[in-house]
């Protein structure tokens, strides 16, 4: 089997390849742009887990009587459900191979977001550098943006993670 690989696989065996997951330091440049997919569509379930885990007794997240005599009309989905759903988007790609979070900052919640509301996800890298006291690390930083079905932007941030700078090793170690 000497074709060339799909994108997002590599070779772990003659005959077999795995999905990746996560990118390398050395993959990440300024400027680049990610598109994460799928999208998601948020759901009722989301939303009352979200504030029940949180203990987020804001009746505009779960009283529908209530929620309906506000500006809104409906129940507004938490914030918190909000930013875990785009933020877990983006990791797959982006952090997969993560070793930790180091900060978010300027989170932003730009528009409401509903139950049934499809959100998707984008990173833009905004900087990179090697890690002074994990010399193995990479320390990269993305804003990341939250959009509707409609192209709205819901959410933005910034969001700063360590990576491994031989994202191999890390692979062939853990069976990923």
């Amino acid at each position: 089997m000497n074709a060339e690989l799909p994108a997002g696989y590599r070779r772990i065996a003659e005959r077999r390849i795995r999905e990746v997951i996560g990118l390398g330091f050395d993959d990440f440049t300024v400027g680049m742009v990610i598109e994460h997919r799928p999208g998601r569509t948020v759901t009722e379930v989301d939303n009352l887990l979200g504030t029940a885990l949180t203990a987020n007794a804001a009746p505009i997240h779960t009283d529908a009587h209530y929620s309906s005599q506000t500006q809104w009309g409906r129940i507004l989905v938490c914030g918190g459900v909000t930013l875990n759903l785009i933020a877990g988007m983006t990791v797959r790609s982006t952090s997969g191979l993560t070793i930790a979070n180091l900060g978010l900052d300027q989170v932003r919640f730009t528009a409401p977001v509903f139950v049934g509301d499809t959100l998707y996800a984008q990173s833009e890298i905004t900087a990179r550098r090697r890690s002074k006291s994990h010399p193995d690390c990479g320390i990269v930083t993305c804003h990341i943006e939250g959009h509707n079905q409609d192209a709205t932007q819901v959410l933005s941030f910034t969001r700063t993670f360590l990576v491994p700078t031989d994202p191999d090793s890390i692979r062939d170690a853990t069976n990923y």
